[in-house]
């Protein structure tokens, strides 16, 4: 938020330590929009965070199993679920589904994908209902990874965070929406 980037682990020293290996602390399930790269708005460096990126953060089989990967295969302890201000992906599906008009191309598989959040957001109303229905996305989200088959195991038991956090354009603050860890 302050500007005071430390660019740890970025240089060939980093890139030869992971290149055999990684054990990344992280795993990011963020949207595609230029303006919120997770490795970036979290200052991180190389092998330090799984990232998966979709707009409006879609999931579906492969995403879903993209974001399992870490947790189950190295024990990655972490997974965040991180919608943004301003997302265009949930604008486009906003706008969607309340006029009535299709998506072009597969721009509709990611409303479609978004459909609950959009229910969520008509039922609870606001001054902002594009604001709202991101913030509805990130918590079904993070609800709907938390719970997995696969991964609620590990959630149970201590070794797996899953968090929703909502990142500020504006302001550049990470807020914690959703399954902080106690």
């Amino acid at each position: 938020m302050s500007g005071s980037l430390q660019h740890p682990d970025r240089d060939p020293d980093r890139r030869q330590f992971v290149a055999q290996e990684q054990e990344p602390f992280g795993a990011v399930l963020s949207c595609i929009d230029s303006r919120v790269p997770p490795e970036l708005l979290f200052d991180t460096g190389l092998g330090d965070l799984y990232v998966m990126r979709t707009g409006g953060q879609a999931v579906d089989p492969v995403v879903t199993g993209s974001v399992e990967y870490g947790p189950m295969t190295s024990g990655t302890p972490l997974i965040v679920v991180l919608g943004h201000q301003r997302c265009g992906a949930v604008k486009a599906a906003y706008r969607s589904m309340r006029d009535g008009g299709p998506l072009p191309g597969n721009l509709q598989t990611i409303a479609k994908a978004l459909k609950p959040a959009y229910e969520q957001a008509v039922r609870e109303g606001g001054a902002d209902p594009v604001e709202t229905m991101a913030r509805a996305q990130v918590r079904l989200t993070a609800t709907a990874l938390r719970s997995n088959h696969d991964l609620a195991p590990l959630v149970r038991k201590g070794s797996l965070a899953v968090v929703g956090a909502y990142y500020s354009l504006d302001t550049g603050k990470v807020q914690v929406l959703t399954g902080a860890p106690s």
